[in-house]
């Protein structure tokens, strides 16, 4: 069981996370072309498959954040896809341009980072503040 004091952090970072994602989800519907030449470019297999799917966990995902539902099971699978993204996305070992691959370093360890956020709720939990605390059972001496 959470303090509320600790439901209410766990709230401020899921909206937080999920700002991240939503927004990201929404630019790559609506820019769905060039989202799906980017993953061509970056030799994804099976863009026609991958994009939506990709599309639906960034977008589902931020939702789920925001309203607190599945929130352990979502932590996993957005920790798995923040490394993921990191990985496909930031391959600053592929770059040569100095730059460009320090900007890759710092995007690949912010995912990397998001991962560990995620994986922190994977653990906490939802908190009060959302359906999953609204589902919860609660102890009759308020802890």
């Amino acid at each position: 069981m959470t303090r509320p004091v600790d439901s209410g952090v766990i709230f401020i970072a899921r909206i937080a996370l999920a700002a991240l994602f939503l927004w990201s989800g929404v630019m790559k519907l609506v820019g769905y072309a060039g989202f799906v030449g980017y993953l061509q470019s970056k030799g994804v297999p099976f863009v026609q498959v991958a994009a939506p799917i990709v599309v639906a966990i960034e977008a589902l995902g931020g939702l789920f954040l925001v309203l607190g539902f599945k929130i352990r099971p979502l932590g996993i699978i957005m920790a798995l896809y923040a490394v993921a993204t990191a990985i496909i996305g930031h391959d600053f070992w592929n770059i040569t341009d100095a730059a460009v691959q320090h900007d890759m370093v710092i995007h690949f360890w912010k995912n990397i980072a998001i991962a560990g956020g995620f994986l922190l709720l994977f653990v906490t939990g939802a908190g009060r503040i959302s359906i999953d605390g609204a589902r919860a059972p609660r102890s009759g001496l308020g802890l």
